[in-house]
């Protein structure tokens, strides 16, 4: 498995802890003297539905088409314009975390232009989603579908990026923030949890595999992730919990052992507090 698979990772182990908020979402239209000069101060998507939209970027020209998903990070400065008989798309302003991690999705290189071959089927469920939920009398259950469709739009850009598929195209070629790297630095330290989930483990031994002080290593973790290493240990304890008890292969009392926990009872009172259920009825 290569490095960006394992950075993708973090997505798949956190998904439970991921937020995303809409701000705003709608329709527009312009004519072909149409020009913008901006910078969003939020994630910013725009679903093409007609017509050319040219942006410039760093000097860069891109042309997104009907079909197209473009994909803005906050601060990115552009200058947008059409031709012809002018363009229409949809645009959303949204944030997605992961804890107190506001950012994360800036920690990778995803801001670009996604043709429409690679993102139809989620695009063509957003639209629709969208075109529901401005019904005068669309129900209220509309607006979180929509949110549901935008996340699938979200997963799919990472899954296609993770598949060395797509690679946004508005940084230029750089790496986006030094957070990457951040990610890069604790590679050993997700890798160490991952295959030490049997024990007990200890913030010495994560801050020792990056070579800096244990106070130091919590703060670093906590800002490239938005949770503290334990917090994360703690998640994906749960995870493989529950994974073991969906196979109905093992005991409670194994199920504990292999997650480094002393007993069932203190493995059963740490899942029923994530899970608000005994992993005895856990189903």
């Amino acid at each position: 498995m290569n490095m960006k698979m394992k950075d993708m990772g973090i997505f798949n182990e956190l998904s439970e802890l991921i937020s995303l908020r809409m701000k705003s979402v709608f329709a527009l239209a312009h004519d072909g003297k149409w020009v913008e000069h901006k910078a969003h101060i939020d994630y910013d998507l725009w679903f093409i539905q007609s017509g050319i939209v040219t942006l410039r970027i760093d000097g860069i020209e891109h042309q997104a088409r009907a079909g197209d998903v473009v994909f803005f990070y906050p601060g990115i400065p552009y200058m947008a314009s059409t031709t012809g008989q002018g363009c229409r798309f949809i645009y959303v302003h949204f944030d997605f975390e992961i804890g107190n991690q506001q950012r994360i999705l800036s920690d990778f290189p995803l801001s670009g232009i996604i043709p429409e071959q690679l993102i139809r089927e989620e695009t063509i469920l957003f639209v629709k989603a969208f075109m529901q939920s401005n019904q005068l009398d669309s129900m209220p259950g509309n607006r979180l579908y929509l949110k549901a469709c935008l996340m699938a739009v979200i997963a799919k850009i990472i899954e296609l990026y993770g598949q060395d598929r797509y690679t946004g195209t508005f940084l230029n070629g750089r790496r986006p923030r030094t957070a990457e790297r951040n990610l890069d630095v604790l590679q050993p330290v997700f890798s160490y949890i991952h295959s030490h989930l049997h024990k007990s483990i200890k913030m010495s031994e994560l801050a020792q595999l990056v070579g800096i002080s244990e106070k130091y290593f919590i703060t670093y973790f906590k800002k490239t992730l938005g949770i503290t290493p334990g917090q994360y240990i703690y998640q994906i304890k749960m995870n493989r919990a529950r994974d073991y008890l969906n196979l109905k292969k093992y005991t409670i009392q194994e199920i504990a052992s292999l997650l480094g926990y002393p007993d069932p009872f203190t493995f059963s009172k740490a899942f029923k507090k994530y899970y608000n259920v005994p992993p005895s009825k856990f189903d």
